[in-house]
């Protein structure tokens, strides 16, 4: 019997990157989990990753320590306020080049396993305006990573980044998700929660979320705090 495909699937802890995590199992593919501890404020979501981690059947999880908050200039990774109201232009809590950082991790893992699929959770659609969740940036670093490695210039190997969510709406997700099973009470997507890990509701990861929930119609299983 033929043994799956290897893949490294970018895994936040958050309700997409758990779908993410779904679609590719779905697909078939032996699933390597890479969660990262960055200093994140929101640092509860690798809690909710590993969570998920153990719940998909993933053949192995990794959380690589690394310290954005060395250069900060976002409210995830320095002392800046999380926005409680939509923001104009690219908000504050954007992480400066974080899917690039992200990406490049899963592509150095992918040279080591070997494996030739990158999976990760951006969207185009109902997000915050983020320039590195654009179909752009995904095609681009795809691009990147077959001219920049041993393994795709002697090796071979094409290497692939699969986005499957970058064209859904929210709610779309949210249905997909459920539709392979995905519990997203073991998910937690908020920006600030408070000491317990529930979500503040007001952030915009929260809003964002729970929008899609109620225009799929349902009530979202994620703890927030009360009146949030």
């Amino acid at each position: 019997m033929q043994s799956a495909k290897p893949a490294v699937v970018l895994l936040s802890g958050g309700l997409d990157s758990a779908t993410t995590l779904a679609i590719a199992k779905a697909e078939g593919y032996e699933l390597h989990a890479l969660s990262f501890r960055y200093g994140q404020r929101h640092a509860v979501e690798l809690d909710a990753a590993r969570r998920v981690a153990a719940r998909t059947g993933v053949a192995e999880h990794r959380i690589v320590d690394i310290d954005l908050r060395a250069f900060g200039g976002s409210a995830l990774t320095a002392d800046i306020p999380v926005p409680t109201s939509p923001s104009k232009g690219i908000p504050v809590t954007y992480v400066p080049a974080r899917n690039t950082i992200f990406l490049s991790f899963a592509l150095a893992w992918c040279e080591v396993l070997p494996a030739s699929d990158i999976f990760i959770g951006v969207n185009a659609v109902d997000y915050s305006g983020y320039p590195d969740c654009r179909p752009e940036f995904v095609r681009a670093f795809e691009k990147l990573a077959n001219l920049a490695t041993r393994a795709g210039v002697e090796g071979g190997v094409t290497f692939t980044v699969h986005a499957p969510l970058i064209s859904m709406s929210k709610e779309g997700i949210i249905r997909r998700g459920l539709s392979l099973g995905v519990d997203y009470g073991l998910t937690r997507s908020c920006y600030a929660p408070d000491a317990e890990g529930r979500g503040c509701g007001v952030c915009d990861s929260c809003r964002i979320r729970l929008a899609g929930f109620a225009a799929a119609g349902l009530e979202d299983p994620g703890e927030y705090v009360p009146g949030g």
